[in-house]
């Protein structure tokens, strides 16, 4: 049986190889798809801490939404990072359903340090969290 521990190490995994595809298509300037690798990115990682604290939900809104309750308005996370994850929620969405609609280099070149920044204080949460 897999154990949360194995399965938060995943998702933190799948949190950086998502961010490194994001960096890949800024490179080929292939800018909604790499706001769906950032959100993505960003998805993993608070699917981990949500894991962390044995939540576990079904929907992208359900972990938006702990993720606020659990993280955010008790100040263990900044509100920045909140705003920047509802942020990529909301834009993942807009590029990749809403028909004629790109993005472009100057929104989302912004966003690739702070997501990055966003996985390593997870990673940190998680340790202290994880620790025996």
């Amino acid at each position: 049986m897999i154990s949360f521990q194995e399965v938060i190490r995943y998702r933190i995994r799948r949190a950086n190889e998502t961010l490194n595809d994001a960096i890949f298509l800024a490179k080929e300037k292939r800018w909604n798809s790499c706001i769906n690798r950032l959100y993505y990115a960003s998805y993993y990682a608070v699917s981990a801490l949500l894991l962390s604290e044995n939540q576990n939900p079904s929907t992208h809104s359900g972990v938006k939404q702990l993720f606020s309750e659990l993280f955010i308005k008790t100040s263990i996370i900044s509100e920045d990072f909140g705003k920047m994850h509802s942020q990529l929620f909301s834009w993942r969405q807009k590029g990749d359903y809403d028909d004629l609609f790109d993005f472009d280099s100057e929104k989302v070149i912004p966003y690739l340090s702070p997501v990055q920044s966003f996985i390593k204080l997870v990673e940190e949460i998680l340790k202290k969290n994880l620790e025996p």
